[in-house]
């Protein structure tokens, strides 16, 4: 597959995966009244697990042994855990930004990066 053909595929299973972390961060700040930056950690573990089986198997049809990929992937996703807590600090605490607008730039630039690593590492 292309990498313009996958980078598609992980957009698109990333907005399965986005939906739920927004899901579970707009519940917490606005039910359970979070803070952001920690309602969007959560949400972004919920999505790390489904863009982790949805990538293995539609984005990069990896035959990778689970044992292997869940580690790396793991490893990736903590890294896209770190960007996410980086700029969502910057933008809302430091920059007093509303929170889902400062989410919706932080995905997409997590995104890029994590593609970038899961593409070479976790499942070439």
């Amino acid at each position: 597959m292309s990498t313009a053909r996958q980078l598609a595929t992980y957009a698109s299973v990333g907005v399965g995966a986005t939906l739920a972390h927004y899901a579970i961060l707009i519940a917490l700040v606005e039910g359970a009244s979070w803070r952001a930056v920690p309602a969007t950690l959560c949400g972004y573990v919920v999505g790390g697990l489904i863009a982790y089986l949805l990538n293995r198997r539609h984005t990069f049809a990896s035959d990778r042994p689970h044992a292997e990929a869940t580690w790396r992937f793991a490893l990736v996703a903590f890294v896209g855990f770190c960007v996410t807590y980086a700029l969502m600090s910057l933008f809302v605490d430091r920059w007093a930004a509303p929170y889902l607008p400062a989410q919706m730039v932080t995905t997409v630039l997590a995104m890029f990066v994590t593609f970038a690593l899961n593409r070479r590492w976790t499942f070439g």
